[in-house]
Parts: C-alpha cells; sequence; structure tokens
C-alpha cells in the first residue's frame, strides 16, 4: 500500500530481466526489499534470492530492513517456513565467499589474507626492487593504481602484458609478474583480487558457474550504473541460467569513471537482455519541486543517458540562493554566517551539508567554522591531517631542528623518519636509527653520499625559512624537495594530493606580513593545533563538509555548494589543454547530484577572486549556474566588502 504504481510494477514482476531507472530520492531501497518479500510470498525460497550492493553500509542498511520485512510479514511465516535467508553482500563480499568456497583451484586456504591498500604498496615496492626499477622514475602508488584499473577491467596480467604498447606498461606488467608472485607467497589477494578471482573461477570453470546459476535463482544489483568490467562480468555469469537478473541505477548518478566505472553497462542492459522490462522510477520523495526542476534543467543536456524527469508530490519550496563573494575566505565565512543563522532559526547542524568538488577548498571552510563558532564535520581527513600536507611541514620542521649545514638535526627524528623516503631515496629505518645514535660515519659510502644530499636540502630549506616569506619557503619546499614533481607524475588521487600541497601555499600567505621565521613559526604551530583536535562522532549535530562524490547516497535539508567556478566546477585537469566530452558530461552528473542531496534548499556560491597557488586568479561563474532556469535562483545579493582585502592590479 505504501509504493506508487512504478514501485509496485518493479516489485511485481517476478521472472525475467528487469532494469530499474530509479532516480534520485525515488526510493530505489524500499523497491528492492519489497521485491524480495514479494519473491518469498510467491514461493521463492529466500536463499535462491541473491541482493548485491556497493557498500557495506548499505548492504547492512538493507539485510536489516529485509529482515525486518520477513519478520513482520503474517502471511510468510505461517503456513511457509523459511529456508535460510537472502544473501546480501558487496561484490567484494560476495568475491570472498564464492573463493572460500573454491580456495584449493588458486592455491589458497579458506583463511587467505587479504590485502589491504598499504600491504598492496608494499609489496609493489618490494617487486620493483626485484625488478632492478628506480622507484624515483616510478611512483609505486601510480604502479598499483594501473595495475588496480586494469584488473578492474578483467585482465590479468599474462592478458596486460600480451597487450602492452609501450615501455610504461611493459614495466608495469613486469612489475605485476612479480608483485603477484608476492602476493601468492603469503596465500593472500588483494582487493582487486577478489572480484577478478571471482570472475575467473566463474568463466573458466563451467561446473562452478552452473552451481552458483543454479543456487542464486533470482539476482539484485544496486548502484549498477557504478559496476565496472568484471563486476559486470560476474553479473552476467551468476545470471546465465535463469536470467531473473533484475538491476537498479540511475546513469545520471554515474561519477566514478575514475574508478573503472562504466556507464556503459547500465546504458547496454536491453541489449544484453533485449527481453527486459524497463521501469522507470521518476516520483522523487525527497526534494522540493524547485530543486527537482533546476536538476532536470541541467542534467538534460548530457546525451549518455535514459532519458527521465524527475517530479514529485512536494511543495514548490525556496528558489535556489545564489551567494556572490570577493574571495574565498569571504565565501566562507557568508556560508558560516548563513549556516549559523539556520542553526539559530531551529535547523538541526546535522540536516545542513557543504559540498565541494576538491578537497582543497575544506581549509578555508574549516577555518571560517572553527572562528564563527558553528559546530562542523568533515567528511574525510582534515587538511592538515592530510599525508601530502604533513609531509612539507615535516620538512619545515626538520630543516629548522638542523642549526647550521655542518650539525645534525637537534632533534625532530620522527619528521626525519616521515620524509626522508618522500620521495623515495632508498634510505631505510635501519639507516636512521644509526644517524641518530650518531653512527653516521660507520655507513658505507654510497649511502653516506645519499644522506649529505638530503641534509644539503635540509639545509637550502632552512636558509629559504629565514629569508624568504612562508608562502615562498612552502613553494620552494614543494619544488626542491620533487614533492610536487612525484605528484605531477601520479593519477588522479595524486592529482587531489597536489592540490592540497598547493592550497599549503594560500595558506602560508597569511602569514606574509610577519617576519620569515615568525610567519613560518605561527604556521607550524596552528597547523599542530589544528591537528590536535579531536574527531566528530559520525552522529555529531554538526554541518557536514564533504567533497560532492563523498556526499553520494546521502541527503540534507540545507546544501551549499562552493566553489560554483568554470575550471573548479566543472573540474578542469591541471596541464590539460581541453577536457573530453564524456569528462564534461560526468562533471555535470556530479552537479546534478549535488543539487539532489538537498531536501528544501540549495545555496549555490562562487568567488570573484581565489587564491590558488599562492596566486590570484580571476574567476567566471561556473557554466552550469547558466544551465538552470533564472526564474528558479534568487537574485543575488551584491558581495560584501571584502575584510582586510588589498588593491589587486591585473595587468590586461
Amino acid at each position: 500500500m505504501s509504493l506508487n504504481d512504478q514501485q509496485k510494477k518493479a516489485v511485481e514482476i517476478i521472472d525475467g530481466p528487469v532494469l530499474i531507472i530509479a532516480g534520485a530520492g525515488a526510493g530505489k531501497t524500499r523497491v528492492i526489499t519489497h521485491r524480495i518479500l514479494n519473491l518469498i510470498r510467491n514461493g521463492v525460497a529466500p536463499h535462491e534470492i541473491l541482493a548485491i550492493t556497493f557498500t557495506n553500509k548499505a548492504s547492512k542498511e538493507m539485510r536489516e530492513r529485509v529482515h525486518a520485512l520477513l519478520a513482520e510479514n503474517v502471511e510468510i511465516n505461517r503456513p511457509i517456513t523459511l529456508q535460510g535467508q537472502p544473501f546480501i553482500s558487496t561484490f567484494h563480499a560476495l568475491g570472498v565467499h564464492i573463493i572460500r568456497e573454491h580456495a584449493g583451484i588458486l592455491g589458497l586456504t579458506r583463511h587467505f589474507s587479504i590485502y589491504d591498500r598499504a600491504d598492496s604498496r608494499r609489496a609493489v615496492k618490494e617487486a620493483m626492487a626485484e625488478c632492478a626499477i628506480d622507484p624515483k622514475k616510478f611512483d609505486p602508488g601510480t604502479i598499483l593504481n594501473m595495475i588496480s584499473r586494469a584488473k578492474g577491467d578483467g585482465q590479468s596480467q599474462a592478458e596486460y602484458a600480451d597487450r602492452a604498447q609501450d615501455y610504461m606498461q611493459e614495466t608495469v606488467a613486469d612489475i605485476w609478474e612479480k608483485y603477484d608472485a608476492i602476493v601468492a607467497k603469503d596465500k593472500a589477494l588483494d582487493f582487486d583480487d577478489l572480484l577478478l578471482k571471482t570472475a575467473q573461477l566463474l568463466g573458466r570453470h563451467e561446473q562452478i558457474r552452473r552451481h552458483y546459476a543454479a543456487v542464486w535463482r533470482y539476482i539484485h544489483v544496486d548502484e549498477y550504473q557504478d559496476t565496472n568490467k568484471v563486476q559486470y562480468q560476474i553479473t552476467k555469469y551468476l545470471a546465465s541460467a535463469h536470467r531473473n537478473l533484475c538491476v537498479v541505477g540511475d546513469a545520471d548518478q554515474n561519477i566514478y569513471s575514475w574508478r573503472g566505472a562504466t556507464i556503459e553497462n547500465i546504458l547496454n542492459f536491453e541489449k544484453d537482455y533485449p527481453e527486459a522490462t524497463v521501469i522507470l522510477l521518476e516520483k522523487n520523495y525527497r526534494s522540493t519541486k524547485t530543486i527537482l526542476a533546476a536538476a532536470n534543467s541541467v542534467i538534460e543536456k548530457n546525451k549518455l543517458r535514459k532519458k527521465k524527469n524527475l517530479f514529485t508530490d512536494n511543495e514548490d519550496g525556496e528558489k535556489i540562493g545564489l551567494m556572490i563573494s570577493y574571495t574565498e575566505a569571504d565565501e566562507s565565512r557568508a556560508i558560516a554566517d548563513k549556516a549559523r543563522e539556520l542553526i539559530a532559526a531551529g535547523i538541526s547542524p546535522r540536516n545542513i551539508a557543504v559540498l565541494y568538488r576538491a578537497n582543497f577548498l575544506s581549509r578555508v571552510l574549516e577555518e571560517a567554522f572553527i572562528k564563527k563558532q558553528v559546530p562542523y564535520q568533515l567528511v574525510g581527513v582534515r587538511f592538515f591531517e592530510r599525508k601530502e600536507v604533513k609531509d612539507v611541514l615535516s620538512y619545515i620542521r626538520a630543516a629548522l631542528n638542523k642549526e647550521s649545514p655542518t650539525a645534525l638535526p637537534n632533534g625532530g627524528w620522527a619528521d626525519i623518519a616521515r620524509i626522508i623516503n618522500v620521495p623515495p631515496r632508498g634510505i631505510g629505518k635501519a639507516t636512521i636509527a644509526k644517524i641518530s645514535a650518531g653512527q653516521e660515519s660507520s655507513l658505507p659510502n654510497a649511502m653516506r653520499a645519499k644522506l649529505a644530499n638530503f641534509w644539503k636540502l635540509l639545509d637550502d630549506i632552512r636558509q629559504h625559512v629565514r629569508e624568504e616569506s612562508p608562502s615562498e619557503a612552502v613553494r620552494f619546499v614543494l619544488q626542491e624537495t620533487g614533492i610536487e614533481k612525484l605528484l605531477r607524475s601520479g593519477d588522479s588521487e595524486d592529482e587531489e594530493r597536489l592540490l592540497n600541497a598547493r592550497e599549503l601555499v594560500s595558506v602560508a600567505a597569511q602569514y606574509d606580513h610577519l617576519p620569515p621565521e615568525e610567519g613560518i613559526e605561527s604556521l607550524l604551530s596552528n597547523a599542530a593545533l589544528a591537528t590536535d583536535q579531536d574527531d566528530l562522532a559520525t552522529d555529531q549535530e554538526a554541518v557536514k563538509l564533504m567533497t560532492v562524490h563523498a556526499s553520494k547516497g546521502l541527503e540534507f535539508d540545507h546544501v551549499f555548494i562552493a566553489g560554483m567556478e568554470q575550471d573548479l566546477f566543472p573540474f578542469k585537469h591541471l596541464d590539460e589543454a581541453d577536457t573530453s566530452e564524456s569528462e564534461k558530461e560526468e562533471e555535470r552528473r556530479l552537479f546534478y547530484v549535488a543539487l539532489t542531496r538537498a531536501r528544501k534548499k540549495v545555496y549555490l556560491s562562487y568567488t570573484i577572486i581565489r587564491t590558488v597557488y599562492g596566486a590570484q586568479r580571476i574567476n567566471m561563474p561556473s557554466e552550469f549556474i547558466d544551465d538552470i532556469d533564472r526564474e528558479l535562483i534568487d537574485s543575488p545579493h551584491e558581495p560584501q566588502k571584502p575584510s582586510g582585502a588589498k588593491a589587486l592590479f591585473i595587468d590586461f
């Protein structure tokens, strides 16, 4: 009785493939859980039902809701007796289940180990050493990401090696071979293996494939638009016998192509299953009509999508707010002030979120929320806790602890240990222990030469810190240490780290009015205080600060979207001359996701000037703002005069 007509249709179909296009806030989890309930009411044994989600949180929530529905349904318990329960898990948990039952085929035991990211990175470094490959030339993190992406595409090491087209790919293939041997020696699998090995078991062993295809007669996959090639293949194998595959998703919310998610999986579902029933869930239960009108007007420009138009019975609601500020500091203060105003009006802080496209924007937002005493929770790592930021600050602290070119650092050995191999220099922990004990003279000549270069680098940093402005000193550290070069040569995650490291230049510029050493000391002190703040509990009554990617699946009454500037949102990658059409469409989908997180009100915010990498940049408003009908947007107020602003001279 609680389902609308389209939801009922999706629930009542028993046999055959089903594609459910579920728009944001359309109640897809309710549909999946009630569909499972209806299957069991129609005589399907619970253990014959499989439901796959993407996160542990989502699978736990779905499992609890299904169990609650089954427990309260009298028709099922009398006279039907439940045999087992539906199998509800993530793709990775499903892989562990299948691999454990057939571990011997893979040369494993049921109790095999699973490598986490740190384990995998260590194994890659070990493999590089065995291949005599210099980690200064090839970043281990980049190598690991390339292996991970290839596994997500369903490639084995041998297949990757056969298809290698250049020196980089050939090098990765060689490292991958050694890496696999190291993992195998540990009787372990990494996270990507949990999917790849599962697909290989199902694809290469007909008996195993037929067994699971018979066990799970009815299969459900949530967030189908986020599946990669190997997850697609696993799903296809499992549905090969009965073809009772129900997938739920929304091409308009495909925002993880950088992780290997393939939008074609959901767009081509009807080609894979021509007999499929397609159901559109367009009724939104979350947002106001104004928010949905804005979201629809933005996403309709995309070509790679299943056409739909979200609607709602909710009220029209308030117009979308447009906040214009001179600088990022003014923007953050304005957002913090508005959040404080909402809280004073009775809005719970946990129902307010500030979203941004790039992580580095969080730093100035945090400062404003602290100064305005607005409770907040940063979803993810706080700015001064990020590795790349801590690395740069550790270089400065280590340099300041080295009082003269001939002296060893006066303390600060934790900082030395942290950065002596960032970027990699081939200096190990045993060497650090010896030099900290005053035994550097006992080391081999080659190692002493490496150390001499490192001490010289610290001396140069110390000189710059004492003579140059804080922002120039931080910029010098980024360039001379090789951190900037290392992050430039990496993947999209490293690009994000580089943006964070460059943001530290902008932070340091706030202390440029002080004498050099005093400015650096103030920067280090404030960074330490920020780092020492206790983590906020997940259920804390606090405004949430997070990236748009992190917000997917969440909803809030009031949503601020900061940094709505061209080349920031939509985002333009560093050193990229142009953006491909597929990247443009994904950026638009990301904005669509941001808009549809809001239940009652959206605020779009942009700055006229933003400091990026220590330099002020004049901004154009994001093209996404123009995609929205102007009648849906409040007339913006003129930006207030920037507090403490200096004259800006622009040479055209």
